[in-house]
C-alpha cells in the first residue's frame, strides 16, 4: 500500500526537525547557565562580600588609628565623644565585623584562612595595646599633665605605627587575592558565555535556514491551496458564487476541494430556485441536496408559505386600503374641530391680554408720575404673571414691580388678583408706607387664596418691590418680598435687601411684618426694581443663567446712558444672551 504524505505528516516532519534543534540548544544552554550560575553565586555570595568585609575591616583600623592618635595627643576628659567611639569600636564594632569575616572565610582556601587568622591575631594584639598602654594610662584629664604617664604611654604608642603597617600590608594583600579570585571566576564565566553565544548563533542559523525551508515547503503544499479555498469561501460569504474550481489532490486539501466544488454546485441550484420563487414562479422545480438538507426543505416550505402569504396579503391590502380611506376622513374632520377649538382658546387668551394691558399704567401716566424712567416689560407668553403698578397719593408717587406665581394664563389670573387687592389697599387707607401697604396686601391675598385656613396647601403668591417717593424732598421708602432694590450712586451699586417671605404667606397665629426702608436720594442717583426673570434667563455660549452678578454689572455699565437707551441696551443684551433658546420667565425691569 502506497504511503500517503498527508498534511499531518508534512507538518509533523517540519516541526520534528525544529523541535530536535530546539532541544539541543536548550540542553546546552541549560548546562552553560547552571555552570555560570554557580560561578556567579561564588562571586556574589563569597568573593564580593569577602572583599567588602575586608575593606570594612581596613576602614575600621584606619578609624581606630585616628581615634587612638587623638586620645594620645588631645588632652580631654574621659567622657568625650571620640573616646566613647574608640571604646565602642573595640568592644562592639570589631567583634561584629570579626564574626562576619569568620562566616565568609569558611569558603576560602586554607592559605587565605591562615592569612586572615594571622591578621585578626595582630589586630587583637594591637587593640590590647590600645587599651593597656594608652587608654588605661591616659584615662583622665589630669593624667595628661603627669610626665611619667605620658612617657610610659609614648613608646607603646609609637610601636603601634609599626603594627598598623604590618596589618595593613597583610590585609591589602588578602583583599587583592579576593579581588583576583572574583576576576578569575568572572573570566571563566565570560568564556563559557562566549562559547554559548557561538553555539547559539550556529543553532540559530540552522533553525532559521531550516525554518525557511520548512516555511517554503509548507507554503507550496499547504498555505497556497488553503488560501485559494479561503478566497472561494470569502467570495461565497459575499453572496457571489465562484466560477473557478479547485483541482483534485491526494490529501486532505483535495478532499476539501471536492466537498467545496459540490457545495458550489448545490448553492448554484439553490440560488436559481430562490430566484424563481422570488419572481413569483411558485411552480418551479427543486430537488434538495440530500435528505438532511435543511436549507432545501426550508426553501420548499418558504415557497408554499409565500404562495399562501401572497393570497392573504392581497386580501389584506384591499381591506386596509378601505380602512385608510375611512381613517383619513375621520382625521380631517378632527383636524377641523381642533383648529376651531385652538382659535377659540387663542382668541380668549388674546382677549385676556387686552384686559391685562388695560390694568397696566399707560405710557402717559408713567411719563407723568415718573418722568425720567423706563419700563422693560417682556411677557414669556401672550399674557404675563408680572405686572407693574403706579399711583399718586398724599403728594407721593407710589410704584411697584410685581412677580406673581407662574406665568402665562395662571400667572395672569394671579396678576389680576394682586392688582385688585393692591388698588383696594391703597384707595381705602390713608397710609403710604410701603411696609404697611405690603402687610395689608399680604393679608388680603392670603385671605383670598387660602380663606384663612391653616390646612390649606396652596402655594400661590407673589414677590414684589414697592416704593414710595416724595419728589420734593427726594425721600424714597421701600419694602419688598424677595425682590431687592438697587441704588446706583457715584458709580457704586447699593442693594437694599427684601424680606425673605412672599406676599400670600399663610397668616397663622403670628403675622409676619414687612420692613420699611427709608433712603435719602441725591441728584444723579439711579433706582432699579425688577422681577427675577432677567437674571434667570438661560443663554450665552454654554446655555447657563444670566445670573444676578452679571445683571448688576450691566446696570453699572448703562446707568449713565439716557433713560430710553438704557431700556434698549437691556432689551438687546437679554435677547442676544437668549439666542435661540426659549424665554423661561416673564421679565420686568423699572
Amino acid at each position: 500500500m502506497k504511503l500517503r504524505f498527508t498534511i499531518g505528516r508534512k507538518i509533523g516532519l517540519g516541526f520534528s526537525v525544529i523541535v530536535f534543534l530546539t532541544i539541543v540548544a536548550f540542553l546546552f544552554t541549560n548546562a552553560t547557565l547552571n555552570d555560570s550560575r554557580t560561578k556567579t553565586d561564588q562571586v556574589t555570595e563569597i568573593y564580593n562580600p569577602s572583599v567588602a568585609t575586608l575593606k570594612e575591616l581596613d576602614y575600621l583600623l584606619i578609624r581606630s588609628k585616628l581615634l587612638i592618635t587623638k586620645w594620645f595627643h588631645l588632652q580631654t576628659s574621659d567622657d568625650v565623644m571620640d573616646k566613647k567611639d574608640l571604646r565602642t569600636l573595640i568592644r562592639e564594632e570589631y567583634p561584629s565585623l570579626k564574626s562576619k569575616i569568620k562566616k565568609y572565610s569558611g569558603n576560602w582556601n586554607k592559605e587565605e584562612q591562615e592569612s586572615i587568622e594571622a591578621i585578626l591575631a595582630l589586630v587583637e594584639q594591637m587593640f590590647e595595646s590600645y587599651q593597656t598602654d594608652v587608654m588605661a594610662q591616659l584615662n583622665s584629664f589630669d593624667s595628661y599633665n603627669d610626665p611619667t604617664i605620658r612617657f610610659s604611654a609614648l613608646i607603646p604608642f609609637e610601636d603601634l605605627d609599626v603594627k598598623f603597617k604590618i596589618i595593613n600590608e597583610n590585609l591589602r594583600s588578602l583583599i587583592n587575592q579576593q579581588n583576583s579570585n572574583a576576576a578569575e571566576n568572572s573570566g571563566e564565566m565570560l568564556l563559557s558565555f562566549a562559547f554559548l553565544q557561538k553555539v547559539v548563533i550556529w543553532l540559530g542559523i540552522t533553525l532559521v535556514l531550516g525554518g525557511i525551508l520548512i516555511a517554503v515547503f509548507t507554503v507550496r503544499t499547504i498555505v497556497r491551496p488553503i488560501a485559494q479555498l479561503k478566497k472561494i469561501l470569502l467570495t461565497m460569504g459575499k453572496g457571489v458564487l465562484p466560477t473557478d474550481r479547485i483541482k483534485d489532490r491526494k490529501d486532505e486539501i483535495g478532499e476539501m476541494s471536492i466537498a467545496l466544488n459540490d457545495l458550489i454546485d448545490g448553492m448554484a441550484r439553490t440560488t436559481e430556485f430562490a430566484k424563481q420563487v422570488g419572481a413569483g414562479n411558485f411552480i418551479s422545480h427543486y430537488r434538495p441536496l440530500s435528505k438532511e438538507d435543511t436549507l432545501g426543505a426550508a426553501l420548499l416550505k418558504m415557497r408554499e408559505d409565500l404562495r399562501e402569504n401572497e393570497r392573504v396579503l392581497e386580501a389584506k391590502v384591499i381591506e386596509r386600503t378601505e380602512q385608510v380611506v375611512r381613517q383619513k376622513e375621520e382625521i380631517e374632520t378632527q383636524n377641523q374641530e381642533l383648529e376651531v377649538l385652538y382659535k377659540h382658546v387663542t382668541d380668549s387668551i388674546k382677549y385676556a391680554k387686552r384686559i391685562q394691558e388695560a390694568i397696566l399704567p399707560p405710557d402717559s401716566m408713567v411719563n407723568r408720575l415718573l418722568p425720567n424712567s423706563f419700563v422693560l416689560y417682556k411677557p414669556k407668553d401672550i399674557v404675563s404673571g408680572d405686572f407693574y403698578w403706579m399711583d399718586q397719593k398724599n403728594g407721593k408717587t407710589l410704584f411697584a414691580a410685581v412677580d406673581c406665581t407662574g406665568h402665562g394664563v395662571p400667572g395672569a389670573f394671579m396678576s389680576i388678583v394682586g392688582y385688585n387687592i393692591l388698588k383696594h389697599v391703597v384707595n381705602n387707607n390713608t397710609f403710604t408706607s410701603p411696609a404697611l401697604i405690603l402687610d395689608s396686601l399680604n393679608e388680603g391675598v392670603s385671605e383670598t387664596l387660602h380663606h384663612g385656613h391653616e390646612a390649606s396647601q396652596a402655594k400661590d403668591g407673589m414677590d414684589i418691590s414697592f416704593c414710595s417717593i416724595d419728589l420734593k424732598t427726594l425721600e424714597l421708602q421701600y419694602a419688598g418680598a424677595y425682590n431687592p432694590l438697587y441704588l446706583i450712586r457715584n458709580g457704586k451699586l447699593i442693594a437694599t435687601k427684601a424680606d425673605k417671605f412672599p406676599i400670600g404667606l399663610f397668616l397663622g397665629t403670628e403675622k409676619k411684618k414687612f420692613t420699611n426702608h427709608t433712603i435719602q436720594l441725591q441728584k444723579g442717583d439711579s433706582v432699579y426694581i425688577f422681577s427675577d426673570g432677567y437674571a434667570d434667563q438661560f443663554g450665552g455660549p454654554r446655555g447657563k443663567k444670566f445670573m444676578v452678578n452679571r445683571f448688576r454689572d450691566l446696570l453699572l455699565n448703562v446707568h449713565q446712558h439716557p433713560i430710553d437707551k438704557q431700556r434698549d441696551v437691556l432689551n438687546k443684551t437679554i435677547e442676544e444672551w437668549r439666542g435661540t433658546l426659549d424665554q423661561v420667565d416673564d421679565i420686568l425691569v423699572i
